[in-house]
């Protein structure tokens, strides 16, 4: 997860601003006594999974990411604690998004292009679908120009790489922002703009025939010992949440959602039929012997994704269901007493064996984002 996205430019947009809350006044910590833990449950109940949630979501807070603020790691983890706040009665998960916002003084991170440094912009845009506070999301406005995109190929190599989203990850950076700023302001330029560079990166690196997606281009000849390709868990991972994060948005008559939601399915489908019996998915999707330890990102990320479209009754929920919840059952397996996640691996663009108590706050975004679908489904 390293590279890309569009836009550029002057030409500072403008929209009418409704002012429909107004955003809580964001309270100054005081120290607290420290906290019994919560228990982690897997069970299928409502308070078991909200319980389990805010303990690995309590954990994440206490132990803020090293990572900058503005960093893509980070942006994956605010999706998971906004989930989280949606659900959850106690104000402190979107307290510490507001927080976080106004810390940043809501910027984006510092590469203009670079789809890594637009995937914060997702929870500025959701904290202004409720506020209605126009700074919130001036800044993502002022980058999101995209009068100049940049017209590169899509090889992921030398200082371009970054300017187009030559990576498959980069398809859950970017283009829900710019799906959330279409919603914001309903300037139907930047939907155009998601829609034309999804269809370029799906065209260079989605397997029509394993409806995978490469990871980038320098994995098209590579091939795992079994001779299979190399499918990189949490790479498809993104790709399946960021489709999950575009269609939400999309209306059901909205002219560029059959394409999206067709890929949905399409790759839900594969998804579903390469699940191993403990519920995860290998990091290697093609050859589960090479690496048969357990990853909770890759396989947060499909639980979320499957968990949303049987919510959305875009999958059948009697076919799905089952991997869904064996899926759940595995990610709460890795949550210690504590609420820490492990088992999530580290920064990477491949599979790679890594020591099973690793813990990152994409991992916790992931996470997060199961738990608010599994929440919808659970009794």
């Amino acid at each position: 997860m390293r590279h890309l996205v569009p836009l550029l430019l002057s030409v500072v947009l403008t929209s009418p601003v409704v002012f429909a809350a107004d955003a809580p006044e964001v309270k100054k910590e005081t120290p607290a006594a420290k906290k019994e833990a919560k228990p982690i449950s897997a069970a299928w109940k409502k308070q078991s999974v909200l319980t389990t949630m805010e303990a690995v979501a309590d954990w994440q807070l206490e132990h803020p990411s090293r990572h900058s603020k503005t960093d893509w790691t980070q942006g994956a983890g605010y999706a998971g604690i906004m989930a989280l706040s949606r659900i959850s009665a106690d104000s402190r998960y979107e307290q510490a998004m507001l927080k976080m916002g106004e810390t940043n003084e809501w910027k984006l991170g510092k590469r203009v292009y670079h789809a890594d440094d637009h995937c914060v912009a997702q929870t500025y845009l959701e904290l202004y679908a409720k506020y209605k506070k126009p700074e919130m999301i001036a800044p993502t406005k002022e980058r999101f120009i995209i009068a100049n995109p940049k017209t590169s190929n899509l090889v992921h190599k030398g200082a371009s790489a970054g300017h187009r989203w030559t990576w498959c990850d980069a398809l859950f950076m970017a283009p829900p922002a710019f799906a959330k700023l279409w919603q914001a302001t309903g300037d139907e330029k930047y939907l155009a703009f998601m829609d034309s560079e999804w269809k370029v990166t799906s065209d260079y690196l989605y397997d029509k025939e394993e409806h995978l997606y490469y990871r980038d281009d320098r994995y098209f000849e590579k091939r795992e010992p079994n001779g299979k390709k190399v499918f990189w868990s949490r790479g498809n991972g993104w790709v399946m949440g960021g489709l999950a994060r575009v269609l939400e948005i999309l209306p059901k008559d909205n002219k560029y959602r059959p394409f999206y939601e067709t890929q949905y399915k399409d790759m839900a489908a594969k998804i579903l039929s390469i699940q191993r019996p403990s519920g995860f998915w290998s990091t290697s999707l093609l050859d589960p012997d090479r690496i048969s330890q357990n990853e909770t990102s890759g396989t947060g990320f499909f639980c979320y994704a499957l968990a949303w479209g049987i919510n959305q009754g875009l999958l059948e929920k009697d076919k799905y269901l089952p991997a869904v919840k064996k899926s759940w059952d595995a990610l709460v397996s890795c949550v210690d007493k504590d609420g820490k996640l492990t088992h999530v691996q580290p920064i990477a663009a491949d599979p790679y064996k890594f020591p099973a108590d690793r813990t990152e706050i994409y991992g916790v975004g992931a996470f997060l984002l199961s738990g608010a679908e599994i929440y919808k489904l659970a009794d």
